[in-house]
């Protein structure tokens, strides 16, 4: 079964996603997850590169690249992995962008970081299901394999019991993963769809979504393996073997880490950098094959220390890359941009205005906009060392101008 991606980038948006991008990025300085592409500047080097040494061929022929990614909080860092993430779509790639927090997803506990990639896995999808409500996470992943599988079948002109029969004996093929407890929970969530069974399948479903059930429940399916801590990389390279299996390129998983490691103790923080590592290592030797790994971070400070793991990282992650030029490097900077800071941001505020036309229906005179953004983006960047990045600084007096500028132009 061959998979076709369904994702495409329109060349401009309509006003209703011209209208969200505003509304986001005015209000919380974020960019939407797909929309982000109409005012990207500065980056397209990085993600190029990105897509012709790594996506095109090598991670889909059975290769795998771990990149670090340093941009301060409201730098860029979401908007850089959302452009990472959309050109994994347009290569047919399942992606996963988990935010990593000290409360919700600590990278420190590895089952939690698990459980977070299978609810955010995100295959490609059509503009207009991206634009309305994606769907997500691994639930919806097995129903779109299973309804794609069905559906070749029912083509081909088979009966029901034909159909029944050819779904039995191809999901008996599939394997074998690392754990074959995750093997045996994808081969009862498929037959639970084929016989409409939907409680066995939610019942299963909560398994591979890394919520822990009773033993006695899961026993008469042969999962008997928990998702816990050891066996949380076990799992995650299951989760990539099936997701190539089934005829995607791989999997992209874009780890950003909202929140700063100090807030953590000295134990924990020593796992996590362990953790970082041992990942960094199956990357390198190919034990995940089939991935791409971007760990987004507001800094190095993370790496400045005495003991040996610490120096274990510092080794690995030395390296910068830079487009065309490294593009082996691991450290990816979004300060290193293709243009100077000011120009950078009066690029991205003119594409702003561009979006905000065509969501509003009104027209600026571009000499206008020029020097507003020219002033806009001195103004922000004055202000860098601020609590705000001035890149998010930038956007959303960017946005605010613009609608004062729209208030004069309809008078």
């Amino acid at each position: 079964m061959t998979i076709i991606s369904d994702y495409e980038e329109k060349k401009e948006p309509d006003k209703i996603l011209a209208k969200r991008i505003i509304h986001d990025v005015g209000s919380t300085g974020q960019p939407p997850v797909y929309g982000y592409q109409y005012f990207t500047a500065g980056i397209d080097r990085y993600i190029n590169t990105i897509d012709e040494e790594y996506l095109c061929d090598y991670i889909s022929c059975g290769g795998s690249s771990f990149k670090l990614v340093i941009g301060t909080y409201g730098g860029g860092k979401t908007h850089f992995l959302y452009s990472v993430q959309g050109r994994g779509w347009l290569n047919n790639y399942v992606t996963s962008y988990v935010e990593l927090s000290a409360d919700s997803t600590p990278f420190h506990k590895l089952e939690t970081v698990y459980r977070s990639i299978a609810e955010n896995l995100i295959y490609p999808q059509k503009y207009e299901d991206l634009h309305s409500g994606y769907e997500r996470g691994i639930e919806s992943l097995i129903k779109y394999w299973y309804s794609r599988k069905r559906n070749k079948l029912e083509e081909s002109g088979l009966d029901e019991d034909e159909i029944r029969d050819s779904l039995i004996y191809y999901i008996s093929k599939i394997g074998p993963y690392a754990s074959t407890s995750f093997q045996n929970a994808l081969k009862h969530s498929f037959l639970a769809l084929a016989d409409d069974d939907y409680e066995k399948f939610s019942l299963i479903i909560q398994y591979l979504k890394g919520e822990n059930l009773s033993k006695t429940v899961l026993k008469e399916y042969q999962i008997f393996e928990k998702i816990d801590r050891p066996n949380a990389f076990k799992m995650i390279r299951s989760l990539i073997s099936w997701i190539k299996e089934i005829e995607f390129k791989g999997l992209i998983v874009l780890m950003d880490e909202a929140e700063q490691t100090p807030s953590m103790t000295t134990k924990q923080r020593e796992t996590l950098l362990n953790n970082l590592r041992e990942l960094i290592d199956a990357c390198s030797k190919g034990t995940i094959g089939g991935s791409m790994i971007f760990y987004a971070v507001p800094d190095e400070n993370f790496l400045e220390g005495r003991t040996a793991v610490y120096e274990a990282l510092n080794q690995r992650l030395q390296t910068v890359f830079d487009g065309e030029i490294n593009p082996s490097g691991v450290k990816i900077d979004l300060e290193r941009s293709e243009l100077e800071p000011e120009e950078l941001l009066t690029e991205i505020g003119i594409k702003l205005s561009k979006i905000y036309e065509t969501a509003y229906g009104v027209t600026f005179d571009d000499k206008t906009i020029k020097q507003i953004m020219a002033d806009t983006a001195k103004a922000a960047y004055e202000e860098r060392f601020g609590e705000i990045g001035y890149k998010r600084e930038f956007v959303q007096r960017a946005i605010k101008e613009l609608n004062a500028l729209k208030v004069q132009v309809q008078r």
